[in-house]
């Protein structure tokens, strides 16, 4: 599956309008608690089947992961199951590599 994409910046500009946008985290606990992009929901790729109904169907969901391809996974699995949802392209990583701030995670 052709899963749609979403640059760091232009994550970051959608998210300085003020687009209702659910971000959400794929990653381990250990990666989230190295950086995370503020006011992302945190769902491990391996416990997403279980609990991807915490997510709102009307939302668009932007998935990361480290570099993209965990959140390619998601994103597809997601897309399958009725949401719409975008893989942030080069994950954390491409966030980070832009200048964007990504704190140690809670």
């Amino acid at each position: 599956m052709n899963v749609p994409c979403i640059t760091a910046d232009e994550l970051k500009a959608r998210i300085e309008r003020g687009e209702k946008l659910l971000i959400l985290d794929v990653r381990q606990e250990s990666e989230r608690k190295r950086a995370h992009i503020k006011g992302s929901l945190f769902i491990p790729l391996d416990r997403l089947a279980e609990r991807c109904h915490e997510l709102d169907l009307s939302s668009e969901v932007v998935v990361y992961c480290h570099v993209g391809g965990r959140s390619a996974s998601a994103a597809a699995f997601l897309i399958q199951n009725g949401y719409k949802a975008r893989n942030l392209e080069g994950g954390i990583m491409a966030w980070v590599d832009c200048g964007h701030h990504a704190p140690p995670g809670e």
